[in-house]
């Protein structure tokens, strides 16, 4: 009973501990659409939001990462769920598959229409945006070589990732310009398509 009890409560905290990542993240990008990024300080969300500024540096190491939601917990899904794959399959397929998947969480965790609005407005939170994509990119091409039978090297792991990471931007900046109207999982299938390998099919 003492075990079901603890993990209830740790399952309560974890939603809690979201609950206010995001709130502090909805009302940091509503004030830095109004405001702008470099004009709005932690202690303006902090206090927009009914927390301390130690209270907001609980939930994120900076403001940049604000915007960025929960980009780290989404990448490591992705990473497991690439390591789920089947192991016959081909590498690109699977990227393809797995991106296909998690593509709605993916910009979800980067706020949305508004988000991703601001990301391309500011060349700070472009370069923090680099900075994820970058270690999201290790991250999957590593569980992309982990796979059973993978037999991949690290160059093709990385070129690989990275060009399915070229594809996920391409049909987000897509669906940007549509205004949000553009269909993301038929954007992202046209770019897997245009960039399949030869040897992927």
């Amino acid at each position: 009973m003492a075990h079901g009890d603890g993990t209830g409560g740790a399952g309560l905290r974890e939603r809690t501990r979201r609950a206010v990542r995001a709130e502090l993240a909805g009302v940091a990008v509503a004030m830095f659409a109004e405001r702008g990024f470099e004009e709005t300080t932690v202690e303006d969300i902090a206090a927009a939001a009914g927390l301390s500024k130690r209270t907001f540096f609980r939930y994120f190491p900076a403001k940049e990462d604000v915007v960025f939601g929960d980009v780290e917990e989404v990448a490591a899904r992705i990473a497991e769920a690439v390591g789920a794959r089947p192991a016959g399959e081909p590498a690109w397929t699977c990227l393809h598959v797995v991106l296909r998947e998690w593509e709605s969480r993916v910009h979800a965790a980067q706020r949305e229409l508004a988000g991703l609005r601001l990301i391309e407005s500011t060349p700070a939170l472009r370069a923090r945006l680099h900075h994820k994509r970058d270690e999201m990119r290790t991250l999957i091409a590593r569980a992309l070589r982990e796979r059973p039978g993978a037999e991949l090297d690290a160059f093709t792991a990385d070129l690989l990732t990275g060009a399915a990471a070229a594809a996920l931007d391409a049909a987000g900046r897509e669906w940007l310009r549509s205004d949000g109207a553009a269909d993301r999982a038929g954007l992202l299938d046209r770019a897997f398509a245009a960039l399949a390998p030869p040897a992927a099919g």
